[in-house]
């Protein structure tokens, strides 16, 4: 079922203020050259406009008055103003432009860098979808309105001000008469504004969430596919996108109505203004110069009007979209890397603990996933862990990982506290193999460099054949250089993870973490894959966690766990002779597998 975004708006509270647009000034600053160049240029362009009245203005006036040749001197005049007001717009357009494409893509690598280093617990709760359409449409949004929305609306507030005192000047009385119609076109922004910025916020919340459905399915197309759950995902993603159209659809009504009414009331006040004036031509009170600058000014102050009442609804947006940046940016994660970091052991001696662990998942706050686990590994010893489903075992991992961070107990490393280490540090100490393996969108050769990226070729060759990879990935048709596909479409699971053991080997780290490594393997790759993983492991701190035979029997200890616990430890022979848990694992999982077999 689809999240409203009723609480989505709850929780962005600030959003709703144009203040929000503060959040880009840091990204503004930067460029602060730019800045002053495209206010130079906004300055001049509009002063340009207020003068080019004037200039109309004196041709009007010099076809009653004036002489031929004076009358030449006041078309070149406008002329040359055009022409300046030509250039300066120009150089306007350029530099704004170039700011916000220049400051968005600052913002996109400023949410990227903050996202990709963000713990799991953060992507518990916020879909990557999501996250995805944040860095895309709220972007785009802001790109608008540095590209075009700021300049315009100062442009406009300039031309509004500056229209109304150059009507001030040329006439007291028809600028009061005009002034006496602002109320009534302000009224109605500020009304009808407020429920446009409702709609616009509504808008954007399920834009997101439809891009969030988006990616979750088709990042899980061939499971929807194999039971067939096409109709109902589609029906699913065409409900979210249809409520995204509807509350575009009532922010376009409503912003419509904004702009019918607030043109009509300007222009309707122009025309009163204009018989008024038209009076006082008759009368001698002004002239039809005069009268006809008057008038250019206040089509300059209606049109601003109009054009503010516009550009407000996109400021709203974007600032929604700041704010919501803002907390991409600001988000705080539940893991985080000390003010002062205690570098880790180099080279790692490998020596792992575990004491007096206890974690609940965020998610899963009344149950515990690790409830005072007390373990340590030796270093270069391997120790498998073992047990059923949900017991912990995955969980140790990620502890040692620092994925997360225990509610009580130490995980340390060569002895230091995780806590007290920069994560990249100790992280450069550890090879995993997880148990579904990631390939990336490249090349097989890229994606076993990605163990330790200034491998040379000949190394990332020497740890694919250790990993009992080289033969498929040879026969591939650009051998490593072959284009693996999203996601390693083109790989079979056991590929995939021979491809995820080549790149751990390659990594070469002192502590080696094995989650199911062989699980996706055939016995023939497996006997291969097993060598390698025994050669690699044998003066390293290996973590297995591994329902077979094989490998458990192999491990210099077992680890049993069970609902959070360490129930058992032994050796395989030492463990099925005292019977309990891991001999009854052993009889189901162990040799009914091998019977199998």
């Amino acid at each position: 079922m689809a999240r409203t975004p009723k609480t989505t708006d709850q929780e962005r509270e600030k959003s709703k203020r144009i203040g929000a647009l503060r959040g880009l000034l840091p990204f503004l600053m930067r460029y602060k050259p730019l800045v002053a160049g495209a206010g130079v240029a906004l300055v001049f362009t509009a002063f340009i406009s207020l003068v080019l009245p004037m200039a109309v203005r004196r041709v009007v006036d010099g076809f009653q008055t004036g002489t031929a040749e004076l009358l030449d001197q006041y078309f070149f005049a406008a002329l040359v103003i055009a022409a300046a007001l030509a250039l300066g717009t120009g150089i306007r357009y350029y530099m704004v432009t170039r700011l916000g494409e220049r400051v968005v893509a600052d913002i996109r690598t400023a949410v990227f860098d903050r996202m990709v280093g963000m713990s799991p617990a953060f992507y518990e709760k916020t879909m990557t979808g999501e996250v995805l359409s944040r860095i895309t449409t709220d972007t785009t949004l802001i790109l608008s309105v540095i590209g075009s929305s700021i300049s315009w609306f100062l442009r406009n507030v300039l031309l509004f001000f500056g229209g109304l005192l150059m009507m001030l000047l040329t006439s007291a009385k028809l600028t009061g008469l005009v002034l006496l119609l602002v109320p009534v076109v302000i009224v109605p922004i500020i009304a009808l504004g407020r429920r446009v910025r409702k709609l616009s916020r509504d808008n954007q919340d399920w834009i997101a969430q439809s891009s969030g459905k988006a990616s979750e399915t088709l990042l899980s197309v061939q499971t929807v596919q194999a039971f067939s759950h096409e109709p109902q995902t589609r029906a699913m993603f065409a409900d979210v996108t249809e409520r995204s159209f509807e509350a575009a659809k009532s922010r376009i009504t409503v912003r419509a109505a904004l702009t019918v009414i607030v043109i009509f009331l300007v222009f309707a006040g122009i025309v009163g203004v204009l018989w008024v004036g038209a009076r006082d031509v008759r009368a001698d009170v002004m002239s039809i110069g005069e009268l006809v600058q008057f008038v250019i000014y206040a089509a300059i102050m209606a049109a601003s009007t109009a054009a503010l009442s516009e550009i407000w609804g996109e400021l709203q947006r974007a600032a929604g979209a700041t704010e919501r940046l803002a907390d991409l940016l600001h988000a705080e994660d539940t893991v985080t890397d000390p003010a002062q970091p205690v570098p880790a052991v180099n080279p790692g001696r490998g020596e792992l603990e575990l004491d007096q662990v206890v974690f609940h998942y965020p998610t899963r706050p009344d149950a515990a996933a690790l409830n005072g686990i007390s373990l340590t590994v030796a270093p270069g010893e391997t120790v498998a862990l073992v047990g059923p489903s949900g017991a912990g075992k995955t969980t140790v991992l990620q502890m040692l990982l620092r994925f997360y961070d225990p509610q009580s107990g130490v995980v340390r490393m060569d002895g230091r506290d995780l806590r007290d280490m920069a994560r990249d540090d100790f992280r450069r100490q550890i090879a995993l193999v997880p148990q579904e393996p990631v390939i990336f969108a490249d090349t097989a050769l890229e994606n076993i460099r990605f163990g330790r990226p200034e491998a040379s070729d000949d190394e990332v060759r020497a740890a694919a054949r250790a990993a009992a990879a080289d033969r498929f990935i040879s026969a591939l048709p650009d051998g490593y250089d072959s284009y693996l596909g999203e996601r390693g479409v083109m790989l079979s699971g056991g590929q995939k993870q021979r491809i995820a053991i080549a790149r751990a080997i390659l990594r070469d780290a002192p502590v080696l973490l094995l989650d199911e490594a062989t699980s996706a393997l055939d016995a023939e790759s497996e006997m291969l894959v097993q060598s390698a993983v025994e050669s690699l492991a044998r003066d390293r701190t290996t973590v297995i966690i591994a329902h077979r035979l094989a490998t458990v029997k192999k491990a210099d200890r077992i680890v049993v766990f069970d609902e959070g616990r360490i129930v058992a430890e032994g050796t395989h022979d030492q463990l099925v002779a005292e019977g309990g848990l891991y001999a009854r694992l052993a009889r189901l999982q162990f040799t009914q597998g091998m019977a199998a077999e």
